[in-house]
């Protein structure tokens, strides 16, 4: 696989992850008490022996560049190979910030030319799975495809979230419809990309020149080439999660919770690794109760912990509930308080009493519907709860709040709490 370079496309905001992307790039974001989401793209790339990856970044790229560094924990700091993060810049009259997928490829296509490869392996940041790519790669060059798309059979009422492709009996794409409305097949692009390099440099080229283009992949790049190109599906089984959404992103941390063999994050085969910082070991309390969890280094927990996923350095105290809920980093929770059904960002102090989700009232966010209406309530990075508040369903509350912002003790289920105070940057 020395003869691939692939090319991790890490620079979108994020807008559906509201306050998770606010203060980093959606990849950056924690993905079960460990590991960010990156880490998968990074890990399948070098389980499956490719070592030389690109990483396109834009958005608040300092998360992203502080957790990758050289690349050492992927083993991609060599000779020979290794791991570059690329981020777009002014100064020269093509340069620009990045304006779609291809878009993003083409601005770096110097990197790609120069790269002594024969395909190009595109990946997206965002997704949730383990794979061996080098299988792949074989499949593309069996087929002799100018580019292969793995798909993915999602469920119908989900479908026109995804590019949906129409194969022929011998996987070969005759249609290709980008988010269509009335999806005619259930077979997903995963965004996940395989080109022969000479062909990926032709169409971006020829892609830049249109002034209609959006300059995306699956809008534009993909859809122009089916006829003229050999253009292949490959069936991709086993678990894939785009996790761009808070209801997919609690989904699939809570699934790590279930034994699903597809999604085996203890196989050394597909194992996923990362840049975990250093804590002592958990510290299960007398009174503790943990069932059906995540738990991780530097834990200390005394309360009850039910179908929770905790990542490390948390504290949580005796006679504290947690429930059905993703807490990130340094959380510490107080006595009697209660987090059911949220998502804690890092350094979030609850204090005695509080409660959070605690209610049967589903009203969806008053600001944001479209991000949160299944129950799910998300607090901001080193926000700092009030002892005695409660925090009803599909509530908001915003990075770096403090106690003096809330407006009383009971904030009501669709609310959003944000501090009167300029917020700086919290780190990643």
């Amino acid at each position: 696989m020395n003869r691939v370079l692939a090319l991790i496309l890490a620079g979108g905001q994020g807008d559906r992850l509201s306050i998770l992307s606010e203060q980093r790039a959606k990849p950056a974001v924690i993905f079960g008490g460990k590991y960010r989401i990156i880490d998968f793209a990074l890990s399948n790339c070098v389980n499956s022996g490719i070592t030389k990856v690109g990483v396109l970044t834009q958005y608040r790229p300092r998360s992203l560049n502080d957790h990758i560094r050289t690349g050492r924990p992927w083993d991609l700091d060599r000779e020979g190979g290794g791991v570059w993060l690329l981020q777009p810049y002014l100064g020269r009259e093509i340069s620009d910030w990045y304006r779609g997928t291809a878009d993003a490829v083409y601005q770096n296509l110097f990197f790609v030319e120069e790269s002594d490869v024969d395909e190009v392996l595109i990946l997206a940041g965002d997704h949730v799975y383990t794979m061996r790519y080098d299988a792949l790669i074989r499949w593309h060059r069996a087929k002799g495809a100018d580019v292969t798309v793995p798909v993915y059979n999602v469920p119908l009422a989900e479908a026109s979230r995804y590019g949906i492709l129409t194969l022929d009996a011998d996987q070969r794409v005759i249609e290709f419809e980008e988010k269509p409305p009335q999806p005619k097949s259930t077979l997903a692009s995963t965004g996940i990309y395989v080109f022969n390099k000479d062909v990926l440099m032709e169409r971006l080229q020829a892609d830049a020149a249109r002034e209609d283009s959006t300059h995306d992949f699956g809008r534009d790049i993909l859809p122009a080439m089916i006829g003229t190109y050999r253009v292949y599906g490959y069936y991709l089984t086993g678990y894939w999660r785009d996790v761009g959404t808070i209801d997919s992103y609690w989904q699939a941390n809570m699934d790590l919770l279930v034994d699903l063999p597809e999604l085996d994050l203890y196989n050394p085969e597909t194992a996923i690794r990362t840049r975990e910082p250093r804590y002592p070991p958990a510290k299960i309390g007398p009174r503790a109760y943990i069932a059906r969890s995540l738990i991780n280094s530097g834990d200390i927990i005394n309360g009850h912990v039910e179908h929770s996923v905790i990542s490390p350095g948390v504290y949580i105290e005796d006679g504290a509930v947690v429930r059905d809920s993703i807490v990130f980093d340094g959380c510490r929770i107080e006595r009697g308080a209660v987090v059911e059904r949220a998502i804690l960002d890092k350094e979030i102090y609850v204090a005695e009493g509080c409660v959070v989700g605690g209610t049967d009232d589903y009203t969806p966010n008053k600001e944001r519907p479209d991000l949160l209406s299944s129950g799910i309530t998300i607090v901001g990075k080193r926000a700092r709860l009030p002892a005695g508040v409660q925090i009803g369903r599909n509530c908001i509350i915003g990075p770096g709040v403090r106690e003096d912002d809330f407006p009383g003790l009971w904030i009501a289920s669709g609310e959003t709490v944000r501090t009167r105070r300029p917020v700086g940057p919290l780190g990643v």
